[in-house]
C-alpha cells in the first residue's frame, strides 16, 4: 500500500457561489481560475441560474442544508485551503457559510455579489444585514465594486477618496483585508483600493474599453483564493489577480450578444505556450538551416523568424533567433540560438499585427522582390505595403514607431489584415518583405518551398 506524501499535495480552493449557465461567472468561472493557477477547485452551489451574455432569466436558490452538505463532503475528505464566496442570495445561506467557515477554520474571499450585469438582484435585501453581521467578520479578504461599497459602507464613491473611505469603514466590520475595486470609479486608469493592515495601498492599470466583462468579479476574487491556497501574501495574491484579471478582459471572449466572458485562462495560456513556441522556432530554424536554397532569400541584414506566446504583449513574449540567419558558402547559419526577446524588429511586426488578427502570432522577413511577391500572390496570399518615404518625420525620428505606422497604413491600404507587408525601402533602409502566419515552422516551410521554386525557374 502506498501513502501520499504530504508536500506533494495539490492546494484546494471551494467557491461557495451559484451556477451560471453561459460559463462566464460563478461556479464555472472559479472553477477555471483555479485551475489556470494550479489549484484544484471543488464546489458548494447555492443556487442555479438560467442566464447568458444579455441577463438572468431564472434563479432556483437550493435549502441552506445542501449547501452545508456540500462544504462538508469536501472539506472532511479532500480538505480546504481556501475558499471564496460569490452569490449568496439569502441571509440562511449565508448564516449556514458563517457557521462551515467557523468550524473548518480556512482563508474566506468573500466578493459581495448584489446584482448581475443586467441588474437583476442576487442578494435579497434583508440579507445585506446578514452578510455584513455574520460573514464579514470571518473574510480574509472581501472583494467589493464600486456600488457594492457603498452598500457596505455606507458612504457614496465619486472619487479615490471616497473609496478610501468606503474601505476603512468596511473593514471595521471584520474582515482582515478590503479591495474596493476601481472599474466604475471613473478615473484615466482603473485603480483597486486595497486597506489592509491599517493602511491604503493603490492598484493600478491602464482602463479598457469592452464589452467581454461578464465574470470580472469573480475571477478577481477566484484568483485571490486560489493564491491564498498556494499561500502566498495577501498582497502578491491581490497583485496576481489584478493582473490575470486585466489580461482577461484585454483578450475577452467575444461569444454572445451581450457582455461576453473574461477570458479568465488568458494568462495561463500565454505562460504555459512558452516552451512549445520555443521549440516551433527552433524546428523552424534547423529546416532553414538544412535548406541550401533559402540563401537567395536572405536580405542584406539578414533573416529571422519570430513567433510569439498567445496574448503577447511586449517583446520578451517573442521568440526568435539571437543574431539572425546569415548567408554562408552553403546555405544559411544561425548566429545563435533562439530566444525570446531577441528581435525587435520581427516581434514589432508581429505584436502589431495581432492586435488585428490574433491568429497571426508568427512571421518571417525575406529580401525584396517582386518576382517573390508575384509567386506569394499566386498561392493565395493576401499583400499589401506602406510607402517608408511617406512616413512622417514625427514617427520617423521617434524608435520603434515606424513598425506600428506601417502595419497600420497596410491594413487601412486593402480594409483587412495581409498575409505579407512590404515595403520598397528608403534611404538607408532596405526594402522587406515580411510574411505572417499561425507558426513558424509553416512560415519556414513555405520559405524553402518559395526558394526551391525560385531555383527551379532558373535551372
Amino acid at each position: 500500500m502506498t501513502t501520499k506524501n504530504t508536500e506533494d499535495k495539490v492546494p484546494v480552493a471551494i467557491t461557495i457561489a451559484g451556477s451560471d449557465s453561459s460559463g462566464g461567472a460563478g461556479i464555472q468561472a472559479d472553477i477555471k481560475t483555479f485551475a489556470s493557477l494550479g489549484v484544484f477547485g471543488v464546489t458548494a452551489v447555492t443556487a442555479v441560474t438560467a442566464q447568458n451574455t444579455v441577463g438572468v432569466f431564472c434563479i432556483e436558490r437550493l435549502k441552506p442544508e445542501i449547501v452545508l452538505e456540500q462544504i462538508k463532503a469536501v472539506a472532511e475528505d479532500i480538505g480546504i485551503d481556501a475558499g471564496k464566496t460569490g452569490m449568496l442570495y439569502s441571509d440562511e445561506v449565508i448564516k449556514t457559510i458563517s457557521e462551515a467557515v467557523s468550524e473548518y477554520r480556512f482563508p474566506l474571499v468573500v466578493d459581495p455579489v448584489m446584482v448581475a450585469k443586467s441588474r437583476v438582484p442576487l442578494l435579497k435585501p434583508q440579507a445585506l444585514r446578514t452578510l455584513k453581521e455574520y460573514l464579514l467578520p470571518k473574510a480574509t479578504v472581501v472583494t467589493p465594486n464600486k456600488f457594492e461599497a457603498e452598500r457596505l459602507s455606507g458612504v457614496k464613491i465619486r472619487r479615490l477618496d471616497d473609496a478610501e473611505n468606503a474601505a476603512k469603514r468596511i473593514s471595521e466590520l471584520g474582515p482582515r483585508a478590503v479591495v474596493v475595486k476601481g472599474g466604475h470609479i471613473h478615473e484615466k486608469e482603473a485603480i483597486d483600493i486595497v486597506y489592509y493592515e491599517g493602511q491604503f495601498r493603490r492598484f493600478q492599470t491602464p482602463r479598457l474599453s469592452s464589452k467581454t466583462t461578464h465574470g470580472t468579479g469573480c475571477v478577481f476574487s477566484a484568483a485571490i483564493t486560489a493564491c491564498l491556497a498556494r499561500k502566498m501574501p495577501l498582497i502578491t495574491a491581490i497583485e496576481k489577480a489584478k493582473e490575470i484579471v486585466w489580461l482577461g478582459i484585454k483578450y475577452g471572449l467575444n461569444i454572445g450578444k451581450g457582455h461576453g466572458p473574461v477570458n479568465s485562462i488568458a494568462l495561463f495560456y500565454r505562460e504555459s505556450s512558452r516552451y512549445q513556441v520555443l521549440i516551433n522556432v527552433d524546428k523552424a530554424k534547423n529546416l532553414l538551416e538544412s535548406s541550401p536554397e533559402v540563401s537567395a532569400l536572405v536580405p542584406e541584414v539578414g533573416m529571422n523568424v519570430a513567433m510569439a506566446v498567445p496574448y503577447a504583449g511586449n517583446i520578451t513574449e517573442v521568440a526568435a533567433i539571437d543574431g539572425r540567419l546569415v548567408k554562408t558558402f552553403k546555405g544559411v547559419k544561425a548566429a545563435g540560438n533562439v530566444k525570446f526577446g531577441c528581435s525587435s524588429h520581427l516581434a514589432k511586426y508581429i505584436l502589431e499585427v495581432s492586435k488585428y488578427d490574433k491568429r497571426k502570432t508568427a512571421a518571417i522577413n525575406l529580401k525584396f522582390s517582386e518576382h517573390i511577391l508575384k509567386i506569394l500572390e499566386d498561392r493565395g496570399m493576401v499583400i499589401s505595403f506602406f510607402d517608408r518615404k511617406r512616413e512622417p518625420q514625427k514617427i520617423k525620428i521617434v524608435e520603434g514607431k515606424t513598425i506600428p505606422w506601417g502595419v497600420e497604413k497596410a491594413i487601412k491600404r486593402i480594409g483587412k489584415v495581409p498575409d505579407v507587408i512590404f515595403h520598397r525601402g528608403d534611404v538607408g533602409k532596405e526594402p522587406m518583405i515580411v510574411v505572417f502566419g499561425e507558426q513558424a515552422y509553416n512560415l519556414a516551410d513555405l520559405t524553402v518551398q518559395l526558394a526551391k521554386e525560385i531555383k527551379n525557374e532558373y535551372e
